[in-house]
């Protein structure tokens, strides 16, 4: 990579993380307005957090957002888990039974099952509504690639990789993306709660 494309690379890594957005996945926040359908949301498969295969297929009926990090990260990826753990309790009765969180790591080789059990537990996620998948690298790049997700290995060990939180409604139709961490948390909320009601209503 040419010292030009990696300055390039840099300057997106970084606009991604301070939450800047493209218009093609931006959306405005009106209350009423049904949210845009992006189209069928990848399918894949992957391995929990307890060691099961779980796959999106088998969770129609239910939301579900789609975060990918990586548990030794030390900067962004602890933050968009702390905001994504500070929602989970917002969404009261409706996480776990409506509402699912899917965290998939982009470092496979070493979130191991039990390295992810143990950075949900440091991290307060309630594993009845949330589940921390790894898998083989080429079904992490497959997912990652198929989402629209950056990502590479540094010789230290650190993924440079981009953030996009992503909303699949009950139907596995992908709704809304999210660029960066510092999306409004309360914006998610309420899209959340517009794609229930939806649901509700069919």
């Amino acid at each position: 990579m040419t010292t030009r494309h990696s300055w390039y690379l840099g300057i997106l890594l970084v606009l991604l993380a301070v939450g800047w957005r493209t218009p093609g996945l931006a959306h405005k926040a009106e209350e009423g307005t049904p949210l845009s359908k992006i189209g069928p949301a990848p399918a894949f498969t992957l391995t929990a957090q307890d060691g099961r295969r779980l796959s999106l297929n088998e969770l129609r009926g239910k939301v579900v957002v789609v975060t990918f990090i990586y548990t030794s990260c030390a900067d962004t990826c602890p933050l968009l888990t702390a905001k994504m753990a500070a929602l989970q309790d917002d969404l009261g009765n409706d996480f776990g039974p409506n509402i699912l969180f899917l965290s998939i790591t982009v470092d496979p080789e070493r979130d191991t099952p039990e390295v992810l059990t143990r950075y949900a537990q440091v991290h307060g996620a309630n594993l009845a509504g949330w589940a921390f998948l790894t898998g083989t690298p080429d079904e992490i790049r497959a997912v990652a690639r198929q989402y629209g997700i950056y990502h590479k290995k540094q010789s230290g060990g650190d993924v440079d990789h981009t953030f996009l939180t992503s909303l699949v409604d009950q139907r596995g139709t992908l709704r809304v993306q999210y660029m960066g961490v510092r999306f409004d948390a309360d914006e998610l909320r309420r899209d959340l709660q517009s794609l229930l009601q939806e649901g509700a209503e069919r």
